[in-house]
């Protein structure tokens, strides 16, 4: 493993490197939910990570306490992050765990420094911070509070009930600054679900947490994503999708069109291979320009989910995350990927709503 990238390359001139490998420790965990997975676990010197200025995406500031996600998603776009430290963006990245096991304490020392101006901070952009881990290492509930108690704005995008746990810190944050919450539930397809999204709670259970943080006061958008060609986009799929998103009371319905970055595309490429080899040739088609769906396939889609929305009474996607400019001590958290793009710039406008 290729600890030594990060320990030893400076992410800015004059800034030390990110951690030491004497600061790695390795542990694995004989408990069922646990078999089979290795967690390495290390200090931090920094866990805000500033978007690069080339991003889609509606916000500046990342934290992002894992490496790695037990979800398993065989679409996930962060796979590559992986191959940074020599570790296998397949079963290594569903396997192979970086825990930041001091970001809740580190947290807490940017967001008090005189150069931090409060900017939104977007959380479950690269690996969800609800993964399984999370149950162990509890750094959630430390970095809420760290968020809390400045009164700084944030968002947390996920597809792990676990947020539950920590709903009254969440609804503490409501009451002094900008919360956003949102689920992402692409298909409700059982059969689909399991085959791709092998380490995830279910559809169902995920709409179960809208429904509790909207109990709570917390409005909570629906990230419709991936809507996955050929298998989860057919119009009786998109309706029933979209129906329960409503029913779960969401405020808000995004649909997002899978999209293969390096890493991912090879991973996911593999499992259709496997599974539907009849549809290889279809996705080398519909995919052949690159990382995204021809603009067409991705207006078809978003049209149709918006139209749905407004059936099932759904208010249309709201304006995105503040854009705040803020300056941050240290350096960025470098060796974590950008945030997940948007849709191709191509395609009709498509605003990941997560707050």
């Amino acid at each position: 493993m290729r600890w030594d990238h990060l320990a030893e390359k400076p992410t800015r001139a004059g800034d030390g490197a990110l951690f030491g490998t004497s600061t790695v420790t390795t542990r694995t965990f004989d408990t069922p939910e646990f078999r089979g997975m290795t967690f390495h676990e290390v200090r931090a010197r920094s866990v805000l990570n500033r978007v690069p200025g080339a991003s889609r995406m509606p916000f500046e500031w990342t934290v992002n306490p894992y490496r790695g996600c037990s979800h398993a998603c065989v679409y996930c776009f962060a796979r590559k992050t992986h191959s940074y430290l020599d570790l296998d963006t397949g079963h290594g990245f569903d396997s192979q765990i970086v825990v930041k096991v001091n970001a809740p304490e580190v947290l807490r020392r940017e967001l008090g420094s005189r150069s931090w101006q409060g900017a939104h901070v977007a959380m479950g952009t690269n690996v969800d911070c609800y993964q399984r881990a999370e149950g162990r290492y509890r750094l959630m509930p430390g970095i809420l509070e760290a968020l809390r108690d400045r009164a700084n704005p944030f968002s947390i995008l996920t597809k792990g009930t676990l947020i539950l746990r920590d709903l009254e810190l969440l609804t503490q944050a409501a009451r002094v600054t900008e919360v956003g919450v949102s689920v992402s539930v692409g298909f409700l397809d059982d059969a689909l679900w399991r085959s791709v999204e092998p380490g995830t709670p279910s559809p169902a259970r995920r709409l179960d947490v809208v429904r509790a943080l909207g109990d709570r006061g917390i409005g909570c958008g629906v990230l419709m994503a991936p809507v996955i060609p050929f298998l989860g986009d057919h119009p009786d799929q998109l309706r029933a999708t979209v129906r329960a998103i409503a029913a779960a009371g969401a405020t808000s319905v995004t649909p997002l069109v899978l999209h293969l970055r390096p890493g991912a595309r090879e991973w996911f490429l593999d499992w259709l291979g496997r599974h539907h080899p009849q549809l290889v040739r279809r996705y080398e088609r519909l995919y052949a320009a690159g990382a995204y769906a021809p603009t067409w396939y991705q207006r078809r889609i978003t049209r149709q989910v918006h139209e749905l929305a407004t059936e099932y009474g759904i208010g249309p996607t709201g304006p995105g995350l503040p854009h705040r400019r803020g300056h941050r001590p240290g350096s960025p958290d470098a060796p974590d990927a950008p945030a997940e793009p948007g849709p191709d710039p191509g395609g009709e406008p498509t605003q990941l709503t997560l707050l």
